[in-house]
């Protein structure tokens, strides 16, 4: 059952392991092989014009809003978006980062600001556009599922029922009281499973007797995809590419996405060259940055993941190879940070820059601040951090660290 109708540059989902090009949206007409290799929508980028990419003077009826003014390097137009919309978060200038990291610019790419406060419902507004094209061709696509440390599971729900489909989130019991309510108001059913985020991972199947559309990251290949129109709109609202970009990075998908976007960006001539993507992991689960740090193409799982941040709780990441690949390609790197510098980073933020930045998202000023430290930057550089999920995710998290300190 194919899909609903597609933009005119998209070609098809690639392999990734074998480089085939199915002419096909529809992921689940691909072997199951192919799939568990993983599949990425590509486009004939000779065909796509960086001017009309960029160009928003053509609004009508049907012209894209959020992210989906993008829909030229999109998989799905515009007119047929599943959104509420998400993307044209802001970017924030902070002075104050920017002296004490001593290089030109600092900026913060604000996703708390999406509709369920994460970077996230880029992807899910995809994935669900796919998966309700299907449904509306008499595709049995329901029920839906994914497995989350939270912030996806929210999402998913959130669009979901946007759609009109039933959906079902596996959450560690470690998931965040915000996302496990905001599931429920949303209309989604959610499993709350003991242990961590793997064990969630292992309910999905074990749980579910039936049939089922599996949205996790990777599994579908739109999650990711949405996510590369954070790099559009950097350059969109910069006039260039920065020059450094750090990524809170769990799952890699986030990282991966927006590499994805730097690179077809400079593939159809929109920008010379690529910015450096770090990838930010917390010390107590950083299987990405040790994997980097020993030249490795891949991560191997980390053995005992302990850390507060659940978003990057992630031992074993679906995206860890092509989180390494941005990272590498790009000349970045990754930075491994405790705790207790991502909670101090995200309450210094909030603190000094009218902006809630959630736990996870300090980790983004962590890893710039160990940077800095390292002599990684040069001096001129434009660098921007990306917060990826809204301050009233945590705000438990972000209290108890004040308390901490007797404040």
């Amino acid at each position: 059952m194919e899909t609903t109708e597609t933009t005119e540059a998209f070609r098809g989902l690639e392999s990734r392991a074998s480089g085939r090009v199915h002419e096909t949206a529809d992921p689940t007409t691909v072997s199951d092989e192919e799939r568990a290799r993983g599949l990425d929508p590509t486009y004939d980028y000779d065909a796509v014009d960086p001017a009309t990419l960029f160009d928003r003077s053509s609004a009508g009826p049907h012209a894209g809003v959020g992210h989906w003014r993008f829909d030229a390097l999109l998989p799905f137009p515009a007119s047929d978006a599943l959104s509420a919309g998400e993307g044209s978060t802001p970017l924030v200038p902070t002075d104050r980062l920017a002296d004490e990291l001593d290089v030109d610019a600092v900026y913060v790419k604000d996703e708390g600001r999406n509709p369920t406060g994460t970077v996230l419902d880029r992807g899910m507004s995809v994935a669900l556009t796919a998966v309700a094209g299907r449904a509306a061709a008499g595709g049995d696509v329901e029920p839906l599922a994914c497995a989350s440390p939270g912030n996806a599971g929210q999402s998913m729900a959130a669009y979901a029922g946007r759609a009109d489909l039933r959906s079902y989130a596996f959450v560690p019991s470690r998931c965040a009281f915000s996302n496990k309510a905001m599931t429920n108001v949303h209309g989604g059913d959610m499993r709350v499973v003991g242990g961590r985020f793997p064990d969630a991972a292992d309910a999905v199947d074990e749980q579910l007797e039936t049939e089922y559309t599996n949205l996790n990251e990777f599994t579908t290949p739109y999650r990711h995809e949405g996510i590369k129109t954070v790099a559009f709109e950097l350059v969109t609202d910069l006039g260039e590419a920065p020059d450094v970009v750090v990524v809170p990075t769990g799952t890699g998908e986030v990282i991966a996405g927006i590499y994805k976007g730097f690179r077809e960006l400079a593939r159809v001539g929109a920008i010379d060259s690529t910015p450096k993507v770090v990838a930010a992991q917390a010390a107590g689960c950083a299987p990405i940055a040790a994997a980097i740090e020993r030249g490795r193409d891949a991560p191997e799982p980390w053995s005992t993941p302990d850390t507060i941040c659940g978003e990057l709780e992630i031992a074993d990441p679906a995206g860890g190879t092509a989180a390494i690949e941005a990272v590498t390609e790009s000349g970045g790197t990754a930075v491994s940070v405790e705790d207790d510098d991502i909670l101090a980073s995200a309450v210094a933020v909030a603190q000094n820059e009218v902006m809630e930045t959630g736990v996870t998202g300090g980790a983004a000023p962590a890893a710039a601040w160990a940077l800095a430290e390292d002599d990684f930057f040069e001096g001129d550089e434009t660098v921007v951090l990306v917060n990826s999920d809204a301050g009233l995710k945590t705000p438990d998290v972000l209290r108890s660290h004040l308390m901490g300190q007797g404040i």
